[in-house]
């Protein structure tokens, strides 16, 4: 099959998703976060997963293991896909975030390029400068079980650009907290 026949005419009209990971490194009870640098453009002093953006000829995988090894200094062996989710801007581009999850022997916190990395526990995470999606996601990762297929998820902002989380699927998910979080 040639690119010819990926039917790209007139795609510069339709739709369009830029590929970005996410990841979250667990050890026991404890998730391994990114405080991003305060000079960042997305989600300075912030805490997020690790990840980033899918690079050119790059697989999802192999972006993944190379944000991880960027930001961490980290190998992971078991690099799970947990989730599916785009994420509509409103817009004619949106993004599509590829979720992952690895077990990782403990690493010590310490700083990356892109800011400074700590532990967390799972169960006790930070309100305050924590990225907005990040505990919704963990919830989800750590309470489906392991053989469930990667979720799905869309994203989405109401008028007062709040964000909107809709889940896929058979699992339900609750207590997300200022978040529609149901299933459909």
């Amino acid at each position: 099959m040639g690119k010819q026949d990926q039917d790209i005419v007139g795609a510069r009209t339709r739709y369009h998703l830029v590929p970005r990971v996410l990841c979250f490194l667990l050890c026991g009870d404890q998730v391994l976060l990114l405080r991003g640098s305060p000079h960042k453009r997305l989600w300075p002093n912030l805490l997020n997963g690790i990840g980033g953006h899918v690079e050119r000829g790059e697989d999802i995988a192999a972006a993944a293991a190379r944000e991880i090894r960027e930001e961490t200094g980290l190998a992971v062996d078991d690099l799970r896909l947990r989730g599916l989710v785009s994420v509509d801007l409103q817009d004619d581009l949106g993004i599509g975030i590829y979720v992952y999850s690895a077990q990782v022997d403990w690493h010590p916190a310490g700083h990356s390029p892109e800011g400074s990395l700590e532990w967390h526990s799972v169960r006790q995470l930070p309100t305050d400068n924590l990225v907005e999606d990040v505990p919704v996601l963990l919830d989800r990762i750590l309470t489906d079980p392991p053989s469930a297929p990667p979720f799905s998820a869309h994203y989405s902002y109401d008028v007062e650009n709040r964000l909107l989380i809709r889940f896929y699927g058979p699992t339900s998910l609750t207590g997300a907290s200022g978040r529609n979080a149901s299933n459909t």
